[in-house]
């Protein structure tokens, strides 16, 4: 008899697993997937680029149709939600959104790939209309008709992380002023300070208001409750129009129910094989779990596409009997706004310390390119080693075109925990229209040696 798999969530890590499961074991299993939305296996970090006008049809961010899911001997079934796991009796209870038909299907194993939603505070006005989050196909698709429909001229984008950045530019495009607010001191947190200001000088200079260090406290309606304003701790803020930008929590209510472990982020968590720690035959990967950093080496929840089709690979080798494992991440991720590239890998200056690493840091400025070569662009990288050891912590990057694909480099070397010396003898890639003969991560890195060298002589 067939191995019956059930997967709870069709998007990158669920039909990875499903996929790369029946693609070593074929007919030895048998898969059921359950998807609520109205998509299978897309790009949700397309959609700001889809809205901006940069992608023509949300049908390009699409991997592979449910058609296609079926084609290759999945039964995937769409508009179909999860309400129940039932983990004694090795069963779920679902229910077709579009028929209200409620039924049961009996699992050997289960994948929760339930991924995240969007964080939406518990704000007075949060739910009137106009006010936007943005993590799915659909959400993506309202906001565009919503534009199309209402012809908003005020925006206001709510958090200035990832997305709230790049939805930022996106409503710019569109011809609406647009204001940022962030609670921090700076936009994009995911760097230190000093480099999120290079960032907010970027959006000011395509047009866009940030006020950074500003809470947001509710948010405003008129008769027709459509959104009038943004209240903040330092007034409103005229908005017709809003996106919440304040990042994505892990779904994990149907595993909470049933008393699966959650770490403190609210992710579920694995084992490097993403078995669901003390239950060996539920596997879970993507958004909706937790990951190592190792680096730090504390767990923390990253909702990138990147791990979760890395952690569906591996749920599915060894759902198939084959054998695979997920050490964890280092943090890495790249955005843009405008024309100017944002990365960054490792540990933040406040995530070392957390950490309790004593460490230095250095920033230097360089070029994209031979400084003398045409289109030449600068780039500011800052880097951060352990004070003695010398050991790579973490590596950010700001800069224009043929910037940000270079945290590569510092991502393999905190993988391979090289330190910065170590980093100095690097054979990178060289010609004048693709680098300065010292390449700027090997330029930081010679700085960040010699400051190394310095903690040195000083502890001594």
């Amino acid at each position: 008899m067939a191995e019956r798999i059930v997967v709870i969530g069709a998007d990158a890590a669920g039909m990875s697993a499903a996929s790369q499961a029946k693609r070593i074991a074929g007919q030895a299993v048998e898969i059921v997937a359950f998807e609520r939305g109205a998509h299978s296996s897309y790009s949700a970090c397309g959609i700001p680029y889809w809205v901006a006008g940069d992608i023509d049809e949300w049908e390009r961010l699409i991997a592979r149709s449910p058609e296609a899911h079926r084609h290759n001997g999945i039964d995937l079934r769409m508009r179909t939600e999860v309400e129940e796991i039932d983990l004694a009796a090795g069963r779920v209870a679902a229910r077709d959104l579009a028929g209200g038909r409620s039924y049961r299907e009996a699992f050997d194993s289960l994948v929760i790939a339930t991924g995240a939603v969007p964080v939406r505070p518990p704000l007075p006005g949060v739910d009137a209309s106009g006010v936007f989050g943005i993590q799915t196909l659909d959400d993506g698709a309202a906001l565009l008709a919503d534009l199309d429909q209402a012809k908003p001229q005020q925006a206001v984008v709510v958090g200035g992380g990832y997305i709230g950045v790049e939805m930022a530019e996106a409503l710019v495009r569109h011809g609406l002023t647009v204001t940022v607010v962030d609670h921090a001191a700076q936009p994009m947190s995911t760097l230190d300070p000093d480099m999120g200001e290079m960032v907010h000088r970027a959006m000011e200079g395509i047009g866009i208001d940030v006020r950074t260090d500003t809470a947001v406290v509710g948010f405003e309606t008129g008769r027709d409750r459509r959104i009038r304003s943004v209240a903040t701790a330092h007034g409103s803020i005229p908005a017709d129009v809003v996106v919440l930008g304040l990042g994505v929590r892990p779904n994990t209510v149907l595993a909470g129910q049933v008393g699966l472990p959650l770490g403190d982020h609210g992710g579920l968590r694995t084992n490097m094989q993403m078995q669901v720690l003390g239950h060996d035959h539920v596997w879970a990967g993507g958004d909706c779990v937790e990951v190592l950093n190792l680096v730090s080496g504390q767990y923390q929840h990253v909702a990138l596409g990147t791990h979760a089709n890395k952690q569906g690979r591996v749920i599915g080798h060894n759902l198939a009997g084959s054998y695979a494992t997920f050490p964890g991440v280092v943090g890495t991720a790249v955005s843009k706004v405008c024309h100017l590239e944002i990365a960054r890998t490792g540990l933040r200056e406040r995530d070392a310390t957390r950490a309790g690493f004593e460490f230095v840091t250095v920033t230097v400025r360089s070029g994209t390119k031979a400084g003398y070569f045409p289109g030449a662009q600068q780039m500011t990288v800052k880097m951060t080693a352990e004070r003695l050891s010398g050991r790579l912590l973490g590596v950010q990057i700001v800069g224009h075109e043929g910037s940000a694909k270079r945290i590569d480099t510092a991502a393999t070397a905190l993988w391979n925990r090289m330190t910065v010396e170590d980093m100095i003898a690097l054979d990178l890639a060289y010609a004048p229209p693709f680098a300065p003969v010292w390449d700027p991560i090997l330029v930081a890195a010679r700085q960040a040696a010699a400051a190394v060298r310095r903690a040195g002589d000083g502890r001594r």
